[in-house]
């Protein structure tokens, strides 16, 4: 017999909790996050040393990059996204200290806390209000998104331009940031939007005296190589982040569902959060502790506030529990299996009688002022 739907969340966190109880331990990180900032930060800014102090062939430089860009990966999916969630540590300073690597990569705090933990958290694929499934350029990932012709092909060329994501964000944050301020976002933050345009400018502007500026001044590399090394960092970096990120909800059997007439998601927030994502490869823990348990999306989405670290120990629990209300687990045996799925529903919201049957008026619900 299912259980009654009402009391899904209720169940699912007295389930979940009684399990941390019965361990007697933290919900937030513990010494195996100390250890895996220092690893991701040092596969990330140790080739960066090398070639700053090392002479080298010229050539030596892209493995160098390629090193880095896996590093870079890593502590935005590992370290820097823990620590944005406040469960990298049980002292708030830590996260915040933790959460600042973020500009070790060219990125935005304040930007990603808008578009992740307060977007996309709260309004999981829902077409209009997640960024994440906001049709950019040439890749439609939304049903509710206009369709052209040039989507028929774009499960051919997504992958190449999923490449960009790092190094666009570069740029694309100052107009990210100019959005949310005109829609009142940034002030419903308690933030002054000219204050942070100005931080993010300067810290832009260091990293990119650092990244490109010290190989320049400090080696011999030709300029046009230091520019190409920089580059493969950020191709590198985003490939394997936009990848990680689509894989939890842009596959098949992840829902994309509209507001109702009343601006308001028609399930309660847990249950949405269970038809609109989806985990794979949870039996490969290499892949798991590289992408920061990101491949447990639904105990992320359900527990964005417990450590990754503990996401294998909690998923059976929200397994079972969702099948004892009559509720779908979406999951991929390997990343495989979930690749090709993403690659699959590219097809498909590029099909023209897919687009017919999705299309809806844009959401304008978070529109303060």
């Amino acid at each position: 017999i299912k259980k009654d739907p009402s009391q899904f969340t209720a169940t699912l966190r007295k389930n979940v909790n009684a399990w941390f109880k019965e361990q007697k331990i933290s919900t937030k990180g513990d010494w195996r996050m100390v250890m895996k900032a220092i690893v991701m930060l040092s596969m990330y800014l140790a080739p960066f040393v090398v070639l700053l102090t090392v002479p080298m062939s010229n050539w030596a430089i892209f493995p160098l990059a390629v090193l880095m860009g896996f590093g870079m990966a890593g502590v935005g999916m590992s370290v820097m996204h823990d620590a944005a969630h406040g469960s990298f540590s049980e002292k708030g300073w830590v996260n915040d200290i933790v959460g600042g690597t973020i500009y070790l990569i060219g990125g935005n705090l304040f930007n990603w806390k808008i578009q992740h933990n307060l977007l996309h958290h709260t309004y999981t694929n829902i077409g209009g209000l997640d960024e994440d499934i906001q049709t950019r350029a040439i890749i439609r990932l939304s049903r509710s998104a206009p369709l052209n012709k040039i989507h028929r092909f774009q499960y051919i060329y997504a992958i190449a331009l999923y490449s960009m994501m790092t190094i666009s964000k570069l740029v694309n944050d100052f107009s990210q940031l100019w959005g949310y301020s005109r829609r009142g976002l940034t002030r419903a933050q308690n933030a002054i939007p000219r204050q942070e345009f100005i931080k993010m400018a300067v810290a832009k502007i260091v990293y990119l005296l650092v990244a490109i500026g010290l190989p320049l001044w400090l080696t011999d590399y030709p300029w046009w190589l230091i520019l190409l090394g920089f580059i493969i960092v950020h191709v590198t970096a985003g490939t394997i982040m936009a990848l990680v990120f689509q894989m939890a909800h842009v596959v098949e059997g992840v829902d994309q569902p509209p507001l109702n007439p009343d601006g308001n998601i028609d399930n309660e927030w847990a249950i949405h959060e269970l038809l609109t994502t989806a985990n794979f490869s949870r039996k490969s823990k290499l892949l798991a502790w590289y992408i920061g348990g990101l491949n447990y999306q639904i105990e992320h989405h359900l527990f964005p506030y417990i450590s990754h670290v503990y996401y294998k120990d909690i998923s059976p629990i929200v397994q079972q529990t969702a099948e004892e209300f009559g509720l779908p687990y979406n999951t991929k045996k390997t990343f495989f299996d979930a690749l090709v799925s993403h690659i699959r529903t590219l097809k498909e919201l590029g099909k023209p009688e897919v687009a017919k049957n999705n299309i809806s008026g844009k959401n304008d619900i978070l529109k303060t002022g």
